[in-house]
C-alpha cells in the first residue's frame, strides 16, 4: 500500500518515527532534522481525519528505564512542529488508554521503545559463548514478537518511517509489521524518498560518480567501501582512516589514529581500487596538532609524516585541492563522513571544502547525496542544507543500503 492510496480518516496510525535527535545537557533538542523530517507523514495522517500514535527510540539505554533518554523531554518540540498539542504515554508497552482516548486530529508520542529489551531482540546477561544462549535468544524472539503485537493492538494501521533505524530488525521496524495485513502498513513519504534516494545514487547512476568516505575507522566503512569500488569513478578517503592508509604504506603518522589490524585491509583497497580503474584519492597532507584540542598548536605536514607527538586532525591544503577536483566534476555524489575533527572550529577546512564542492557540483547539475549523522552535521553547521540534492536521516541504513543489503523495515513492508 502507497501512503498516498490510504485514507487515515477515522484510523489510528502507529508511525515509527526516527526521534533519536541530539540534545544538549539540559535536554534541549540541538537539531531538529529528524523531527522535521517526519512532518510530511504525520500531517498527511491528521489532515485525513486519523490520529497519529508515534513511537521512537533515543540513544542506547540497553533495554533499561533512564531519564536521560526520555522522549518526554521532545514532546514540546515536537508540539511544535506538528501544530498540535502531542500527548505523552509514559510507557510504551501500557498505552492502551492513551491510545483509546485519542480523537481524529490527535497525536501521542510513546516513551522510548528502548526502555524494553524486547524492542531489540537481543538477550540480556547472558554471553553468546553460554550453553544457554540459544534458549535464551528463542525466548526473547518469542518476547520480541508479544512486544510487537502490544504496539500494533493500539492502532488501526502501521506506517513505517524512520529510515535511520531501517537496517534493524526490531520490534517496531521489522515484527511489528506481521499484525497488519498489506493494506493497512506502508512506507512514509520520508521512507519513499530515502529508497528513491538510494536508487538515484545506485540504480540510476550518472557518470562521473564520486563517492566521499570519511570518519575514524576503516573498519566501519570496508564493506561499502568494498561495494563501491564496483561502481564509483573517484573514491575519497578521509578523516581518521587516512592514517590507516599512510601508515600501511610505511609512513610515519605520529599520534594519529590508526587502526593497526587493518593495514592489510587498506592495501587491499588500494589493489582493488587500481585493479578497477578507480581514482582512488587520499590525503597527502594534513593540519596536525600537539593535543585533541581545539586550541592545540597546529602545523601543516605531510600524512605520511606527522612527528612524534603531533596528530593529524584535519586534511591539509593540498588535500583540500584534490578532493575538491574529483568532486567538481561530479554528476553523482555520495558524501558519509567528515574530513576531520569538525566539533572543533579550527578544524572544519577539510569538510567545508568537501562541502563547497559538492555545493558547487549540485549547482552545476549534479545529484547529490549526504548521509550520516557526521556529514548531515556539518553541511547544517555550514547553512548549505539546501545546496545539496538530498539529505538522508539514515547513517548506517543508508550505508546498508548502498552496500546492497536488503533493509528489515523495508522488506517488512513489500513483502
Amino acid at each position: 500500500m502507497k501512503i498516498d492510496q490510504f485514507n487515515f480518516a477515522g484510523k489510528k496510525a502507529i508511525v515509527r518515527v526516527d526521534f533519536n535527535v541530539p540534545l544538549d545537557e539540559n535536554g534541549n533538542v540541538t537539531d531538529d532534522t529528524r523531527i522535521r523530517g517526519a512532518l510530511p507523514t504525520l500531517k498527511k495522517i491528521l489532515a485525513d481525519g486519523g490520529s497519529v500514535i508515534m513511537m521512537s527510540h533515543m540513544g542506547k539505554p540497553k533495554g533499561k528505564v533512564n531519564p536521560k533518554f526520555s522522549l518526554s523531554q521532545i514532546v514540546k518540540n515536537v508540539s511544535d512542529s506538528l501544530g498540535v498539542e502531542v500527548k505523552f504515554a509514559p510507557d510504551c508497552a501500557n498505552a492502551d488508554k492513551e491510545a483509546a482516548e485519542l480523537k481524529a486530529g490527535e497525536a501521542l508520542l510513546l516513551e522510548n521503545l528502548r526502555f524494553y529489551p524486547e524492542e531489540e531482540g537481543k538477550p540480556v546477561g547472558i554471553d553468546k559463548e553460554d550453553p544457554k544462549y540459544d534458549e535464551a535468544k528463542k525466548e526473547m524472539k518469542e518476547r520480541q514478537k508479544a512486544f510487537a503485537k502490544k504496539l500494533a493492538s493500539y492502532a488501526d494501521c502501521y506506517v513505517m518511517d524512520a529510515f535511520g533505524t531501517a537496517h534493524r530488525k526490531h520490534a517496531s521496524t521489522a515484527v511489528i509489521d506481521e499484525y497488519f495485513d498489506k493494506d493497512h502498513k506502508m512506507l512514509g513519504y520520508l521512507m519513499e524518498k530515502e529508497v528513491k534516494a538510494v536508487d538515484n545514487v545506485l540504480g540510476n547512476i550518472k557518470r562521473p560518480f564520486t563517492a566521499i568516505m570519511g570518519g575514524s575507522k576503516v573498519s566501519t566503512k570496508i564493506g561499502i567501501i568494498e561495494n563501491l569500488l564496483g561502481k564509483v569513478d573517484n573514491l575519497i578517503l578521509c578523516g581518521g582512516m587516512t592514517y590507516t592508509f599512510a601508515k600501511a604504506q610505511g609512513g610515519k603518522i605520529g599520534n594519529s589514529i590508526c587502526e593497526d589490524d587493518k593495514l592489510d585491509v587498506a592495501l587491499d583497497v588500494i589493489k582493488k581500487a587500481k585493479e578497477n580503474n578507480v581514482n582512488l584519492v587520499l590525503g597527502t597532507d594534513c593540519i596536525a596538532a600537539d593535543a585533541f584540542a581545539n586550541d592545540a598548536n597546529t602545523q601543516v605536514c605531510p600524512s605520511n609524516d606527522i612527528p612524534e607527538g603531533w596528530e593529524g586532525l584535519d586534511a591539509g591544503p593540498e588535500t583540500r585541492k584534490a578532493f575538491a577536483d574529483a568532486i567538481r566534476g561530479a554528476k553523482t555524489i555520495l558524501w558519509n563522513g567528515p574530513a576531520g575533527v569538525f566539533e572543533f572550529d579550527n578544524f572544519i577546512g577539510g569538510s567545508k571544502a568537501i562541502a563547497d564542492a559538492i555545493a558547487e557540483a549540485t549547482a552545476n547539475g549534479a545529484f547529490s547525496l549526504i548521509g550520516g549523522g557526521d556529514s548531515v552535521a556539518c553541511i547544517n553547521k555550514f547553512g548549505m542544507a539546501d545546496k545539496v540534492s538530498y539529505i538522508s536521516t539514515g547513517g548506517g541504513a543508508l550505508l546498508e543500503a548502498i552496500e546492497g543489503k536488503v533493509l528489515p523495515g523495508v522488506e517488512a513492508i513489500e513483502k
